[in-house]
């Protein structure tokens, strides 16, 4: 499998390949560390799709990163490929407050093993380190603490840790409807409203910390504390893409206006200490 062998590289695994737990939770937190969340394609316009070949392209062969189709389509295909039966789900963030017209607005895994079923997602950005079983609870990674809870009818409600953002999404056990997550992976890129459209958007998960980028505002944040740097250049944004977040050969010059006018919006002159930024 010289494909697999490229992205277990990719993600430094160095474990046995095989459909077992311990090879899933390796893959899982592999992946996680390696690979950033970032929607630096979505700002340049360059059109996505949940297409395998593209996306082992971008985030395996060129070292990038991607958004939830693409994080958890790459993830998908791996461990399938490895033999684990995995089922692509349809979820939905904040659908406790959007309601229903949120299902599909991101892409879950889950992957069935020993006769237990595991979510696994990498797409959130900041998210669950290693997948985790299919049971009501909390489930403890670390420094930090994952909810599921059955909400009826089927529904259940991933709670993300105390300071993860998106807080929380929706989904059912079964497969996911590919038309609903192709529309959705569609307008989420070009509708004004989207928070990727608005939003340069770039995350990058360690054990119990992430660093966040919204815009210029650059966050160190863990439990109980956040660290804030603002950039003020096109050339210190492409240098802490490439090191923190290993993102280089990336022209950022043509969203760099962008990025100044979408600050100037939210926070205008504001010092960063006063800069409060809600959500990634």
């Amino acid at each position: 499998m010289p494909q697999i062998a490229t992205y277990l590289d990719r993600i430094g695994y160095r474990g046995r390949v095989e459909p077992t737990l311990d090879c899933l939770r390796g893959i899982h937190r592999g992946h996680a560390f390696s690979i950033p969340y970032e929607n630096i394609d979505v700002q340049l316009g360059i059109p996505l799709d949940r297409n395998i070949e593209r996306i082992f392209d971008k985030l395996v062969a060129r070292r990038r990163g991607g958004w939830c189709y693409e994080m958890n389509g790459l993830l998908g295909w791996a461990l399938s490929a490895i033999g684990f039966r995995v089922m692509p789900v349809a979820a939905g963030i904040l659908r406790v407050e959007r309601g229903d017209a949120a299902l599909g607005n991101h892409l879950v895994l889950l992957v069935e093993l020993e006769r237990r079923r595991y979510l696994a997602d990498l797409g959130m950005g900041d998210g669950m380190r290693e997948p985790i079983p299919l049971e009501s609870g909390v489930h403890r990674q670390g420094r930090l603490d994952f909810t599921l809870e059955s909400i009826g009818d089927g529904d259940w409600r991933f709670h993300s840790h105390s300071f993860g953002y998106p807080p929380n999404y929706d989904f059912r056990v079964e497969p996911a409807d590919e038309t609903l997550l192709d529309a959705k992976c569609q307008s989420l890129q070009t509708v004004p409203e989207s928070v990727f459209v608005q939003n340069l958007i770039c995350q990058r998960m360690k054990p119990d910390s992430v660093t966040c980028l919204t815009g210029r505002v650059l966050r160190h944040k863990e439990k109980g504390r956040t660290v804030k740097q603002l950039l003020n250049s096109p050339d210190e944004l492409a240098r802490t893409l490439a090191s923190m977040f290993g993102i280089e050969s990336v022209d950022i010059a043509p969203i760099w206006q962008k990025v100044l006018a979408r600050h100037e919006l939210l926070f205008g002159d504001s010092a960063i200490d006063a800069i409060d930024v809600r959500g990634m």
